[in-house]
């Protein structure tokens, strides 16, 4: 008896120890599970912060090139406007070119400055009011571009672009009328003529300089 008791000490200490044993990998198991999770968890909140990261780059680039695309239109407006305003070719024929400001005429080759006509073929008062609408129609639109620089860095968002917009849309009114004025009272009845490429391109200003008002307008809302 004694020695089957003694046999089986050891072989109870084995079992206690390996039940320990046991009991102990299992509570190491345990604690690594928590782990896991926060670790995992980590994970998680990186991935989150990276995929913000990513769409807040994208969001700016997509800004940066709306912002870019609004500057070249603005421009070409400008360029459009000053070359309507200041050209001579509102109305040609083969030896006649005829702006808002004088009348050129091709003599023996060379193209001679003189003064417009007058008379009830050339109304004074719808001539000025052509020439000071195709001017603040430039005026206008010079202005809207330096003010569209400088709300980008003085404005806070939501108010920026407002005034550039304002500006635009006054420009696109401005050489609306001056084109509106210029075909309905001028060379109605001659039939020797054409309208020339300056009076084409008063017409395509205004269509820029109305497009670019309202994505002035449009991007207010979305910086808003």
């Amino acid at each position: 008896m004694i020695l089957a008791q003694q046999r089986n000490l050891p072989f109870s200490s084995e079992s206690y120890t390996d039940s320990e044993g046991g009991t102990a990998s299992r509570s190491e198991a345990g604690g690594a599970t928590p782990r896991r999770k926060e670790e995992r968890h980590h994970v998680t909140e990186q991935e989150e912060l990276d995929v913000k990261r990513r769409t807040a780059t994208e969001h700016t680039l997509t800004m940066l090139v709306l912002l870019a695309g609004i500057f070249v239109l603005h421009i070409i407006g400008i360029i459009l406007l000053l070359v309507a305003t200041i050209d001579n070719a509102w109305w040609v024929t083969d030896t006649i070119s005829t702006d808002m400001w004088a009348r050129w005429i091709l003599q023996n080759g060379v193209w001679n400055s003189t003064d417009l006509p007058t008379g009830p073929t050339y109304p004074q008062d719808y001539l000025q009011a052509v020439q000071a609408s195709s001017v603040l129609a430039c005026i206008f639109s010079i202005l809207g571009i330096f003010v569209f620089v400088a709300q980008l860095f003085t404005l806070d968002k939501g108010k920026r672009f407002t005034i550039s917009g304002v500006f635009q849309f006054i420009a696109c009114l401005c050489i609306m009328i001056a084109a509106s004025i210029y075909t309905e009272s001028f060379h109605k009845d001659e039939k020797n003529g054409w309208y020339g490429h300056c009076f084409i391109l008063a017409w395509i200003a205004f269509a820029l300089t109305f497009i670019s008002s309202i994505i002035y307008f449009v991007l207010r809302k979305k910086t808003a």
